[in-house]
């Protein structure tokens, strides 16, 4: 089966994350664009990934899905990128990771759908306690070393910068110019730019 890496995305979701990650990677890979709806729901395509969404990546026998197990996975595959650190020293890498894809990723979705927990008994049940806790944690953390496994760039940069950036932008989070510094620079790098320039020309306003 060939080694060839696919890479499944539309350019409105969150498979601009993993396309700032294949761009950091600097692998060659192919892109097959899925737009919403019928595609999604094709028996092809649900027989890859059941859940009928974007971003996905390919290669050969393994499918990945969900963009911060992408952004891991791609990390370990090509480990000459330098985008995790060493397994003896992933304590914040992985921290900050699943940290994304819970708390931060939870408080977003329940914020713009109307939903904040406000009793103590609702901000235990949901996990992430309210968006404030979460802003506030995050606030932390970018403080704490240049990048969020320390020294060094990585996956979680990429994964949970973007969600950072992107609720800037788009969703409920209040401004903290901790934060914003944080977004603003890591997207000044090279692959960060490619990918946007790549995806903004795929996208429908383009």
């Amino acid at each position: 089966m060939s080694d060839e890496l696919i890479f499944y995305t539309n350019p409105m979701s969150r498979g601009r994350i993993v396309r700032w990650m294949l761009e950091e990677i600097g692998e060659p890979y192919r892109t097959e664009i899925v737009d919403y709806g019928p595609a999604m729901r094709s028996p092809d395509y649900l027989a890859l990934n059941p859940m009928g969404k974007v971003p996905m990546v390919r290669r050969g026998k393994a499918v990945v899905t969900e963009a911060a197990a992408i952004c891991a996975w791609l990390a370990d595959v090509f480990p000459a990128a330098g985008l995790a650190p060493e397994p003896a020293d992933r304590a914040a890498y992985y921290r900050w990771l699943f940290f994304g894809a819970g708390p931060v990723e939870a408080a977003g979705s329940a914020t713009s759908l109307g939903f904040e927990p406000t009793s103590p008994d609702q901000q235990r049940q949901v996990g992430f306690g309210s968006l404030t806790r979460v802003t506030d944690t995050l606030e932390r953390a970018v403080g704490e070393a240049p990048y969020l496994a320390g020294d060094r760039f990585s996956a979680a940069d990429v994964y949970l910068g973007s969600l950072i950036g992107w609720a800037y932008e788009f969703g409920p989070m209040e401004p903290r110019p901790a934060l914003r510094h944080y977004v603003d620079r890591i997207r000044d790098r090279e692959a960060y730019r490619r990918a946007k320039a790549i995806d903004d020309a795929a996208a429908p306003s383009a």
